[in-house]
């Protein structure tokens, strides 16, 4: 069974930095696409950066120079380094495995498994 679990959100004001880690069981990350999307409320789940072996996405322009995904294989944890956070940054945080296909790997449909999220609060 595979399980995603979470961390590493927080508070933090403008221009701070958060690392979100993402522990999986059951998931080789060496071959499996995993992938960051946030939710912020009222808006739609949105993707924010997907890993494939050694092919890397950054989804949202907006975060691009600012987040860096990146994962560690003999771990297991997938992580997301957020530096210069704004106040558009908050939302809460998911990652995800297993792409099954569909409209891409940056849609939210497109991810079979999920985490419970982390929250992630930027103030100005």
């Amino acid at each position: 069974q595979v399980q995603l679990m979470e961390s590493g959100g927080g508070s933090t004001q403008a221009g701070g930095s958060l690392r979100l880690s993402c522990a999986a069981s059951n998931v080789n990350y060496r071959t499996t696409s995993i992938a960051w999307f946030r939710q912020a409320p009222g808006a739609e789940r949105e993707g924010v950066a997907t890993i494939k072996g050694d092919s890397i996405q950054y989804c949202a322009d907006s975060v691009k120079g600012r987040f860096t995904i990146s994962r560690d294989i003999e771990k297991s944890t997938l992580y997301l380094q957020m530096n210069s956070l704004k106040p558009e940054d908050t939302a809460m945080y998911y990652c995800a495995a297993f792409y099954r296909g569909g409209r891409g790997p940056c849609a939210s449909d497109s991810f079979e498994y999920w985490g419970q999220g982390t929250q992630v609060t930027v103030s100005s």
